[in-house]
């Protein structure tokens, strides 16, 4: 790609993901995805880890190559593990003189004022999702996360969105231009069913499949609740994911998936393992109340699976209307769920006929080589 009048190679510190290479989390993807095109761009990326992410997938980790990556120890606690991480990095980051500091997500951006003080470097913050409507957090927690939300619209020198509903919102809340970059999303790896009907019973086109962080605001128990629900035992339920400082939460999904033996907690799944869980799935759900764009939900469609999924905007904005493929139920709902989950699974193989007109158009608009270059572009406007 031919370089841009004035582009020079830039210094760049991201902070906010747990780490790199990515295990689980969609802001730890998203990382990984733009620092490894950004070097490939010819700029020196150092990505901020948390000591404690990635060990019990250590053996499948990536070698991320000429990104930097710099561990900084921090406090694994619910409330104490971001800010404290943050912290520390934003004062690593300040006296490696950085041009940009990148910040991911809400929380860390509670630092943010320090390299704009302290230093020269412009601040970036991209939003993930409205981090403060989280159900996981308790009335302080979220009275923090408010302060960190009306910061997010005032310090950063630039300010980036993974959603046009989440821009949209940014804009009429603070008045100032907030830039559309959203997740994108990778050709899928297709493979075979092995371990996954080993490990856990899982046979090909015979399960529905949810994956992500088992938090409540991903609503894992109101998709429990309505599977249990629906009359049709040909298809199991796949939950994969594990807690995020939710014990509590993972141990009430267990409660209610006792006695069904068509619902399946897999933990955590990684890799080959994961591609093996979208590759043989008969269909997606996705049941959040609270997102910010989904990478899950993007992969889901790379893999051809049909969709059921909350009305919530981010959700509309892929999926653009319901429909054969890709089906919406009322937020929260859950007899809207149980109607939708039984249409769905009475017709997998006609539902999923429907999803190829829609996967061409969304592999298309969320590309990881469009998203990388917009953001280039950003930051070299802003450093000069």
């Amino acid at each position: 790609m031919a370089q841009r009048t004035g582009w020079r190679p830039l210094r760049i510190a991201m902070i906010g993901q747990k780490g790199v290479p990515a295990t689980h989390g969609g802001i730890e993807r998203h990382v990984e995805e733009i620092s490894t095109r950004l070097v490939a761009l010819g700029h020196d990326v150092t990505v901020y880890c948390r000591t404690n992410y990635g060990a019990e997938a250590a053996d499948g980790a990536r070698d991320l190559g000429p990104v930097r990556l710099r561990p900084v120890r921090t406090v694994s606690s619910k409330h104490l593990d971001a800010i404290v991480h943050s912290g520390l990095s934003t004062m690593l980051a300040v006296g490696a003189r950085p041009d940009i500091v990148h910040y991911h997500g809400l929380g860390p951006g509670l630092v943010a004022p320090l390299p704009r003080v302290l230093s020269r470097a412009r601040i970036v913050q991209t939003v993930h999702g409205l981090d403060n409507q989280r159900a996981k957090w308790g009335r302080g927690a979220q009275s923090v996360l408010g302060l960190a939300y009306r910061m997010s619209g005032r310090v950063p020198h630039a300010r980036v969105a993974v959603s046009q509903w989440l821009a949209a919102h940014y804009d009429q809340r603070f008045g100032s231009l907030t830039r559309y970059l959203p997740n994108g999303v990778n050709e899928p790896k297709h493979l075979p069913p092995g371990e996954i009907s080993e490990r856990f019973g899982l046979l090909p086109g015979r399960y529905a499949l949810l994956v992500g962080r088992l938090v409540p605001e991903k609503s894992a128990d109101l998709l429990i609740r309505a599977f249990r629900r629906v009359d049709n035992d040909r298809y199991k339920l796949a939950i994969v994911g594990g807690s995020s400082y939710t014990d509590e939460f993972v141990a009430e999904l267990q409660r209610l998936a006792d006695g069904d033996p068509r619902i399946v907690l897999t933990g955590y799944a990684y890799g080959d393992v994961l591609a093996e869980l979208y590759s043989n799935a008969a269909l997606f759900v996705q049941p959040s109340h609270v997102e910010g764009l989904p990478l899950t939900l993007l992969e889901a469609v790379s893999y051809g699976l049909p969709v059921v999924a909350s009305d919530i905007p981010p959700h509309r904005e892929v999926l653009v209307r319901d429909g054969l493929g890709r089906r919406m139920f009322r937020d929260g709902d859950e007899e809207d769920l149980v109607r939708v989950l039984s249409t769905a699974l009475a017709d997998t193989m006609g539902e999923s006929e429907g999803v190829f007109d829609y996967r061409d158009r969304v592999m298309a608009h969320y590309h990881w080589d469009d998203v990388t270059r917009e953001l280039e572009h950003l930051y070299l406007d802003l450093v000069s």
